[in-house]
């Protein structure tokens, strides 16, 4: 199965961060979100439908597909009985197993620095940006 969010590319984008990557709800973003790859999206991590948060509560791998104007590039990681889903402006997805209201996967094995640059370039002409989780 799989899990579509839509979301879109913002001028401030650098997707710099070591560790996470993010998505979030919110219309606007600063210099200081280095983590983030995505604004305005569509949910949130509370509002993930019940059958992904059934699937990554119960630890398992699910591949997560970056999509830019037809660039893709693929996350892998794994979701924990630990998750609590509570975040309702946004998601992240974390290389470590630190687990808050906003995690959704860890031991990822990318973060925003991570990323296919050509694809983090197209985000920042504010290009629409697809997330799609695949269960496996």
């Amino acid at each position: 199965m799989k899990f579509i969010i839509k979301a879109k590319g913002h001028r401030l984008i650098s997707s710099t961060h070591e560790t996470t990557f993010e998505v979030t709800k919110d219309n606007y973003l600063t210099e200081k979100g280095t983590c983030i790859i995505g604004i305005s999206a569509e949910y949130s991590a509370r509002e993930f439908p019940d059958w992904l948060k059934e699937y990554l509560i119960e630890g398992n791998k699910v591949i997560i597909e970056i999509v830019v104007e037809g660039l893709r590039d693929l996350v892998i990681g794994y979701g924990s009985k630990d998750l609590r889903f509570r975040d309702d402006r946004s998601f992240v997805i974390r290389k470590s197993r630190y687990i808050d209201d906003r995690t959704v996967v860890i031991n990822a094995n990318k973060a925003a620095k991570d990323i296919d640059r050509r694809i983090i370039e197209l985000l920042k002409m504010e290009k629409e940006l697809k997330i799609i989780f695949h269960t496996i």
